[in-house]
């Protein structure tokens, strides 16, 4: 059974789904090309072949997701995806990161949109309604509350810019 509210109108049957294939993802023993198709059916779309994401992955709609090329998402990151989140090219995600596009709190949820050439550390949050810039590097263990300039390195909680012009 589903706990939804109706609020986040999802396509329940998706959502089950979704939780059936993540569980065989994650529990399983699978070899990259079987990975990547159980990543593409919790998508909805053919996962680009020169994109890398590491086991355990968490999302708990799937459909939301929408990635660019070349990117590398390490181990145990988890994108709450009711609203969209889109992932731009050359981008890297470190492990136990965690992509929020709803903190259930209001009746709102709200894109997160990560530009091209992006370097996001481990243990990282990222808020609701959050745009990175491109070239932008999170340092890891940053909680990003606001959008992120282009070509900026930003650290802390909430983060700030540490230093400009990443090139």
């Amino acid at each position: 059974m589903t706990c939804q509210t109706d609020l986040f109108k999802l396509d329940s049957r998706l959502v089950d789904q979704n939780q059936r294939l993540l569980q065989h993802l994650n529990t399983g023993r699978t070899c990259s090309r079987e990975t990547n198709q159980l990543l593409s059916e919790i998508f909805g779309y053919q996962l680009d072949p020169t994109n890398e994401i590491r086991l355990p992955f968490h999302t708990d709609y799937g459909r939301n997701i929408k990635l660019g090329k070349n990117i590398f998402i390490n181990c145990n990151v988890t994108m709450i995806d009711i609203g969209t989140i889109k992932i731009g090219d050359d981008v890297i995600i470190g492990p136990d990161t965690t992509l929020l596009t709803t903190d259930y709190s209001t009746s709102k949820e709200k894109p997160i949109v990560i530009g091209e050439n992006v370097n996001i550390g481990g243990h990282v949050t990222i808020l609701p309604g959050v745009t990175i810039g491109q070239g932008a590097i999170i340092i890891a263990g940053s909680v990003v509350t606001t959008d992120i300039e282009e070509n900026v390195t930003v650290s802390g909680n909430p983060a700030h810019i540490i230093k400009e012009g990443n090139k």
